[in-house]
């Protein structure tokens, strides 16, 4: 499966943003998908991740209360919808597909999107 993220781009602090991810499958509901982020100098890390079903959301703690991970089987598109942005949110975001995969935290992702840049202002 494909995976072409969008939706990143420059906002000030306490702004919000909407990240898209458009997979490209037919089977879009049998797949987990995920939201992870790389700032300069650190390593990848897991932000949210929503079960191929829906039922089961997770969220990093960095980003939970303000971030909502959601998605549209119709539109085979997973959504982070981002809000009360920091500074420290600034970095490349990437969608991650696994297929059956339960979204959680850990889980191992076979497809990786290109990642689309968020940069927060102060």
């Amino acid at each position: 499966v494909q995976l072409q993220a969008s939706g990143g781009g420059l906002v000030q602090a306490g702004g919000s943003l909407r990240l898209s991810c458009a997979a490209s499958t037919r089977t879009f509901s049998s797949y987990g998908m995920g939201w992870f982020r790389q700032a300069p100098g650190k390593e990848r890390e897991f932000v949210a991740g929503i079960s191929y079903g829906g039922g089961s959301r997770y969220y990093a703690d960095s980003v939970k209360g303000r971030s909502t991970i959601s998605r549209d089987n119709a539109k085979n598109t997973v959504y982070l919808q981002m809000n009360s942005l920091k500074p420290e949110d600034t970095a490349v975001y990437y969608c991650a597909a696994n297929l059956y995969g339960l979204g959680s935290p850990g889980q191992t992702y076979n497809n990786w999107g290109q990642g689309t840049l968020v940069t927060v202002s102060s």
